[in-house]
């Protein structure tokens, strides 16, 4: 046993001096580090015709297969909703796993046809985050342990006694065209898709709402353009939810990823500085620049330093009135990572000491009731990094909280903090 021991210190101590010389000495590190990939005297000369980056081949059959939907959709068929389940109802373990079992809708006719509130769609994006789990999000969350009736067996939010099941007309529109292998080819692509179902008008003239289950976080660009080139440049405000700000200017050399989304719609102008509102930083990003970019835009911002500094309530009102104080139209960007980890473990960048879902579930329900939101997404979702169910069932009721909110608005309950008076107390 001695023996075995005194080899392995041997070889730790080995590794460490063969690691400190490829870090310190610089004929050593320079052959990794200080290698030049422009400096055509450090390659090999290239053939004709050969780039130094591999190119897509556009040639091949499946270049556009993943964007281009099938020509058979509306075969057999009128335009609207199809409800694929053979029972009208049941508890939540039963039914076919679309979003909330509800109706499916597959072109922009069905949601015409259907005269559609609220479009669920499902995309599945990874690589701005590295491929690390949030493509499983859309399907985790259709296939939700919530035991919470559906159809005929949906109930009614207890603390509002609304059920915007029986409100609103919901489908789920399957998924977003995504290629599973470049989050910059997708982000045109979700971003056409996105404008599509915005563009629908209803029969009282607004438009179908999207909401959109992720996926990374780079979806909040082609999210948020896409509803710009409907509402209008600068005519949407923000609410980002999350631990960290997401405006990052580059990243190994890419414009987009999970941590840049921000940056792209600030500096495309889709919206304004003074329109972005941030909830939950926290942790060590943003830092000391990023603040002062965040001011000279405009930004309005609510770190976790201002809650324990204030306490909750009085941050949450002050959110509520920025969210009506600006465009017309709102957009709620939700990283799941604003929650504290200890309600929402499986996501990709966790951080302590983050919102409660006592603190967060009335805000969204009230941002989605007291505001004109016109879309919504719930994203970095990353259902198998951690065994367990209490990520995807506290995910899926933050999107119920944001569909009571909205039924609310729609039947004109958009009264400060609405309860229903039977469940506040029993008038004793």
């Amino acid at each position: 046993m001695y023996t075995q021991m005194k080899a392995s210190h041997m070889i730790a101590l080995l590794v460490g001096v063969l690691l400190s010389l490829f870090l310190l000495v610089p004929s050593v590190s320079a052959f990794y580090f200080d290698h030049d990939p422009d400096d055509p005297k450090q390659n090999a000369p290239f053939k004709e015709g050969e780039k130094a980056i591999i190119p897509l081949d556009t040639k091949d059959p499946g270049y556009n297969l993943w964007q281009t939907p099938r020509d058979d959709l509306m075969k057999g068929r009128e335009p609207g909703p199809v409800n694929i389940q053979r029972f009208p109802g049941g508890p939540g373990w039963s039914g076919i796993p679309t979003f909330f079992k509800l109706p499916i809708a597959l072109t922009p006719e069905d949601l015409k046809a259907g005269d559609v509130d609220v479009a669920l769609i499902g995309a599945y994006t990874d690589m701005g985050g590295g491929y690390r789990g949030a493509a499983w999000g859309p399907m985790a969350f259709r296939a939700s342990p919530s035991t919470v009736g559906w159809g005929a067996f949906a109930m009614d939010h207890m603390l509002t006694l609304e059920n915007p099941f029986e409100d609103l007309t919901m489908v789920d529109y399957g998924d977003a065209p995504i290629d599973m292998l470049s989050t910059e080819r997708s982000m045109h692509a979700i971003r056409e898709f996105i404008r599509q179902v915005a563009a629908v008008e209803r029969k009282d003239g607004s438009h179908v709402i999207p909401l959109i289950i992720g996926g990374d976080h780079s979806l909040m660009y082609s999210d948020v353009a896409g509803l710009a080139d409907v509402y209008g440049k600068g005519n949407i405000g923000v609410i980002h939810f999350d631990a960290h700000y997401d405006a990052s200017k580059r990243l190994f050399g890419h414009l987009i990823s999970h941590g840049q989304p921000v940056y792209r719609l600030i500096e495309e102008g889709h919206v304004l500085g003074k329109n972005f509102i941030q909830i939950g930083l926290r942790g060590y990003y943003p830092n000391k620049e990023s603040f002062e970019w965040m001011r000279e835009q405009g930004f309005r911002y609510h770190t976790m330093a201002e809650v324990e500094k204030r306490g909750w309530k009085p941050v949450m009102e002050d959110i509520i009135k920025e969210a009506n104080d600006g465009p017309e139209y709102v957009y709620i960007s939700f990283d799941i990572d604003v929650m504290d980890p200890a309600y929402t473990p499986a996501t990709g960048t966790p951080e302590p000491n983050g919102l409660t879902p006592r603190e967060t579930f009335p805000l969204i329900r009230r941002l989605c009731a007291e505001s004109n939101v016109i879309g919504f997404e719930l994203v970095e979702l990353l259902p198998y990094r951690v065994a367990g169910y209490e990520t995807v069932l506290n995910s899926e009721r933050i999107v119920r909280e944001c569909l009571v909110g909205i039924a609310m608005r729609k039947k004109g309950i958009t009264e400060k903090h609405y309860l229903a008076p039977l469940t506040v107390d029993d008038m004793k």
